[in-house]
């Protein structure tokens, strides 16, 4: 298949925005494949900030950091929206990527999920202090309640981002059954 997939489309954009020392979060850890994957990206002269509010959360992703041998990463056990107060502004505004992938932890407690107001706190936060050109990528998973709920939060906000302050881009296949997931892509301008 020629067309990207939406995992390999989420990282693609990632990497088409970092490069070696950049800084980047990932701004639900979940097992930790994207905090490895953005700490790679970035190389050991960057640093990658990670947010979960799960405990297992946190512990698999250091065991798959430690195993990577990757220490330029800062994870943090508490949810995203925190993420202007667990930052400096001069860290923040070094960040040249983020990443959420919203839903809940797979093979974890379906009943912990994430909600639309706080991942839009954290969109602000990132918005405010990220350079120009800063990618925020959002990989919704909505076949679940609360996750459909979450959708049209982050749909109603993302719509309303005034076009000069950001680009704003829907990635998402059409004709796939089950309510699949999709991306929202947004480049601060």
């Amino acid at each position: 298949m020629n067309v990207l997939g939406i995992l390999p489309f989420a990282r693609s954009l990632l990497e088409n925005a970092l490069q070696n020392g950049d800084f980047a979060v990932d701004c639900t850890i979940g097992n930790g494949h994207d905090t490895v994957f953005l700490a790679k990206l970035v190389g050991n002269t960057g640093h990658i900030y990670g947010f979960d509010i799960q405990e297992d959360a946190i512990l698999q992703t250091q065991q798959r950091l430690e195993k990577e041998q990757l220490n330029h990463v800062s994870l943090f056990h508490c949810g995203h929206e925190q993420i202007a107060t667990k930052l400096r502004a001069e860290s923040l505004q070094k960040v040249k990527a983020a990443i959420f992938n919203l839903g809940y932890l797979p093979g974890g407690d379906k009943s912990i999920v994430t909600r639309g107001e706080t991942t839009i706190l954290a969109i602000e936060a990132l918005l405010e202090y990220m350079p120009k050109g800063g990618t925020i990528v959002l990989v919704i998973y909505h076949g679940h309640c609360e996750g459909k709920e979450e959708k049209k939060i982050i749909e109603s906000y993302v719509t309303q981002i005034e076009q000069r302050k950001a680009h704003v881009l829907k990635y998402q296949f059409i004709n796939q059954v089950n309510d699949p997931p999709y991306i929202i892509g947004i480049e601060k301008r």
